[in-house]
């Protein structure tokens, strides 16, 4: 086991350089750079201050210098200007300003994530605040959709082909091909709307006090997480993953079921209960566990629709605000923590596997 840990630790490092260095050319290509410049000198400068403000930030030196520079490992770029101060990248991280006060090296392994520019504030603090409050929503998002999608499988799987089965499977297939920007946009008009959908009846009959039923802005949760302003998001993204959970644990449910030791406990006479939780679940849930793990960084990624939708600032809004407004060091930071959520899940499903099922070992 611990040569097998040391093996997929060092395979994710080499992997997390791999996918970190294509990120970190894809935006820092001349074109980003322009931008950049532009966006922070002004947009009306002309070619040649450009260059020139490329030259003063330190955006000149050779891509593999500046990825050095960003992971740490290579000293910062400095500069002495003709009144003898010093600037340079440490310089700016650290807030220094005499000579020789600040790092050498200050990248991603000394803890340095550098400023945001769309923000204004330290990168670290920004992912900070907006990957807890996304974590709440995965939390609640894995919460229900989870159980509610092992569930709807394993109903479904139990006996292929029955009433049941094809009524699950075709909820399953229709939740997994609306989108979230589709249902979400159906939530909204139905159960936070003021003027269409169920909540100007229920005010007419006098059943709530408000407005709306449920919120539409999912702001106000970053404050205090209640049933009304938090259930559409969750519900938007669990009804969206859910089915594809659903339908992975009944296709294994379906095989489980169909195999030679089932058939045996069923000529002893154990009982179809007991048949399915002590024999075929545990056996059925070594392909849903894989595609579970697997939810968790599409949760952290690919939640950026039903943020914005929401007005939710989580992690996946950050990274549409970072991406529309050119913001580098963000985008960065952001791929870091992305990188290593995927890799660390996968690696926590390895594990998993040999739990589920003692046949499978580890070498």
């Amino acid at each position: 086991m611990l040569l097998f840990l040391a093996r997929r630790i060092g395979v994710m490092l080499a992997t997390a350089l791999c996918l970190t260095f294509v990120v970190f050319y894809l935006t820092n290509i001349p074109a980003k750079l322009e931008t950049l410049a532009k966006t922070q000198a002004g947009s009306r400068i002309s070619d040649a201050e450009v260059a020139s403000w490329l030259d003063r930030n330190g955006y000149n030196q050779p891509m593999l210098v500046r990825y050095g520079e960003w992971l740490g490992v290579v000293p910062g770029w400095t500069r002495t200007d003709g009144d003898g101060a010093v600037t340079g990248r440490c310089y700016r991280l650290t807030g220094a300003t005499e000579p020789g006060a600040a790092p050498d090296r200050c990248g991603l392994m000394q803890g340095y994530w550098g400023n945001s520019t769309r923000f204004r504030a330290p990168v670290s603090q920004v992912i900070s605040a907006r990957l807890g409050a996304t974590g709440w929503l995965m939390l609640w998002v894995l919460i229900v959709m989870v159980p509610m999608a092992l569930i709807v499988g394993v109903l479904a799987g139990m006996r292929e082909g029955s009433r049941t089965d094809r009524s699950l499977s075709t909820f399953a297939i229709a939740s997994t091909a609306t989108p979230e920007y589709v249902s979400g946009v159906v939530f909204i008009a139905l159960l936070a709307s003021s003027t269409v959908g169920l909540s100007p009846l229920l005010v007419q009959w006098g059943w709530i006090d408000g407005p709306v039923l449920f919120q539409g802005n999912a702001r106000s949760a970053l404050e205090k997480i209640t049933f009304w302003n938090f259930a559409l998001p969750v519900m938007t993204i669990a009804l969206y993953g859910m089915g594809y959970i659903a339908r992975i644990t009944r296709a294994s449910m379906t095989e489980v079921m169909t195999q030679q030791y089932i058939r045996t406990a069923r000529l002893k006479g154990v009982s179809f209960p007991n048949i399915v939780l002590r024999h075929a679940l545990r056996n059925a849930l070594i392909a849903p566990f894989t595609v579970i793990m697997l939810q968790i960084p599409w949760l952290l990624n690919g939640v950026v629709i039903v943020e914005v939708l929401f007005s939710y600032p989580g992690f996946g809004w950050t990274l549409f605000e970072a991406a529309a407004n050119n913001d580098i060091e963000l985008l960065l930071a952001a791929s870091v923590v992305a990188v290593l959520v995927v890799l660390v899940t996968q690696l926590i499903s390895d594990i998993g596997y040999v739990w589920l099922n003692p046949r499978i070992r580890i070498t």
